[in-house]
């Protein structure tokens, strides 16, 4: 094998490893293997602190983290998700100085600090949904209360910035928060810019002595308190951004980093749905080999728009590596009296697939607010070609529900790749969906077809324009395997699609 051969294939076997690593246990993995180095650099001494006090520090930050988040869950009777208490554990443990075992006092903050990050999750929520992220709500009270605020020891010392910059963006990748980092950046420099005497020292203190990087890659991207779509997502971004820098200040008040993110909460809490939603079970219908439908019944008004997603949060008698938060499109309309989730099962399937097929009527799954951009535009004229493969199908279902359900005429092309027909779900969505200007054809890669509408092969440039002979006057929209999704915009690009007539389905973990 050739060394460029050698190197996309490296590329392309880390990409597939990222994308079937869900959000949660990839900055897990992050937060441990930076404080992993973060202890080996301290055994060299190439950090100011010793490894016990390191280990002690996240002991206790982990330890009480636990408990507190127990406690608070059975009160509240919440589904939580363990992954997240262990997350915000171990970023308490980088950004709060660490202490020694000796020092009672400074141990017994500590365990506090935890225990308000806990508790921002539970008693600083509305409708069920914390407004702050835990760990800076934490060390703003801490630094109000105990005059103990953030030192950001971990994400401002040097020799860790290899580390935090390539974990970093391995998050950014997988969450697809470039806009948000970006804003985040262009906004801290052009305040840097704005109130700085010696911009030269000022923007190198902002990369390279500042929490900029492990803050903006960590902290900022947190999904369930940043806005729901890409342009509020922009202007959080931005707001966030312009408190951060060390120079920001209103009057004689001087912001840190952890203040400019509360804040950007804030901000996100306005401009967002609000609340978490309990759906209770109803029951399941078969859709196509492998892929069944779920119906659920919401304790309260859920609104959203055809081919957003919730984020699903399911209690497991035996958690895996996955964990028990997943990712999924809704599947059914806005107008429908019951949530629709479609689920595709595989033969080995995950903890959270294996309770979710257990489920008995009445079960309760918690869900939170619905988010993303990938829905249809409002002017009802627009001609559309809608891509999806295998079960990324449920967005356009949600779309054509919704069209049925509001007597919508729409011009949709329907592009469906699967390996055979039995795979195929929504037909008889789409059949319905005919006589308001949808038009479905199905693509099979591992049969001959024996019905009209389906074709043999798979959707390449050919397929494209023999199936959507007006695509330059169309959106596109892409909904699949992050593989599929991006193989099919780079097809779309060679047809000379504008990368602003196309829109991709993301949401945090595909898996």
């Amino acid at each position: 094998m050739e060394k460029s051969e050698s190197g996309a294939w490296g590329i392309h076997t880390l990409e597939s490893c990222i994308d079937r690593t869900t959000m949660y246990r990839l900055v897990l993995y992050y937060v441990l293997a930076l404080f992993a180095s973060a202890v080996i650099f301290s055994t060299v001494g190439a950090l100011p602190y010793a490894p016990a006090e390191l280990l002690w520090s996240a002991g206790v930050f982990l330890a009480a983290s636990w408990l507190a988040n127990m406690c608070f869950a059975r009160i509240c009777r919440a589904v939580t998700n363990a992954e997240s208490v262990y997350i915000t554990a171990l970023i308490l443990a980088l950004i709060v100085t660490p202490t020694t075992f000796s020092d009672i006092t400074g141990s017994s903050v500590l365990a506090v600090i935890a225990v308000l990050a806990m508790a921002s999750k539970y008693v600083l929520a509305i409708g069920k949904k914390h407004l702050f992220n835990p760990a800076a709500a934490a060390v703003v009270i801490s630094g109000f209360v105990f005059g103990l605020p953030a030192s950001w020891w971990a994400a401002e010392h040097p020799v860790l910035l290899p580390f935090i910059i390539v974990g970093g963006l391995l998050i950014v990748r997988k969450l697809r928060t470039y806009d948000l980092v970006l804003a985040f950046a262009t906004a801290a420099l052009a305040v840097t810019a704005l109130l700085s005497s010696d911009l030269l020292a000022e923007v190198r203190a902002l990369f390279l002595e500042s929490a900029f990087f492990y803050f903006g890659f960590v902290m900022l991207t947190e999904p369930l308190t940043m806005p729901p779509t890409r342009a509020l997502r922009i202007g959080y971004g931005a707001l966030v951004g312009a408190f951060f820098v060390p120079v920001a200040h209103i009057g004689s008040f001087y912001f840190s980093p952890e203040l400019a993110l509360v804040t950007g909460n804030l901000f996100s809490y306005i401009v967002s749905p609000k609340g978490r939603y309990m759906l209770s079970f109803i029951g399941r219908r078969p859709l196509a080999s492998g892929i069944h439908e779920y119906l659920f019944r919401s304790d309260r008004p859920l609104r959203f728009r055809a081919g957003q997603y919730l984020e699903w949060t399911i209690r497991t008698l035996q958690s895996d590596a996955r964990g028990n938060r997943r990712f999924f499109t809704i599947a059914s309309a806005p107008e429908d009296e019951t949530l629709a989730l479609g689920v595709r099962f595989y033969e080995r399937p995950s903890a959270f697939k294996r309770a979710l097929a257990k489920l008995l009527a009445g079960a309760v799954v918690s869900t939170s607010s619905p988010a993303g951009d990938f829905t249809m535009p409002k002017d009802t004229q627009r001609k559309l070609a809608l891509i999806a493969g295998g079960i990324g199908v449920t967005p356009f279902a949600s779309m054509a529900r919704h069209c049925i359900a509001a007597s919508e005429r729409r011009d949709a092309v329907l592009l469906y790749a699967s390996r055979t027909s039995a795979e195929v779900a929504y037909q008889d969505v789409f059949a319905r969906a005919a006589g308001l200007g949808w038009r479905a054809v199905y693509a099979v890669s591992e049969e001959v077809p024996a019905s009209s509408g389906v074709r043999t092969g798979t959707i390449d440039a050919a397929f494209i324009k023999r199936e959507v002979a007006d695509y330059h006057e169309r959106i596109f929209y892409i909904s699949g395997p992050p593989g599929m999704v991006d193989g099919i915009k780079r097809i779309l690009r060679g047809l000379g699609i504008s990368r602003f007539s196309i829109k991709t389905d993301f949401f945090p973990g595909l898996v």
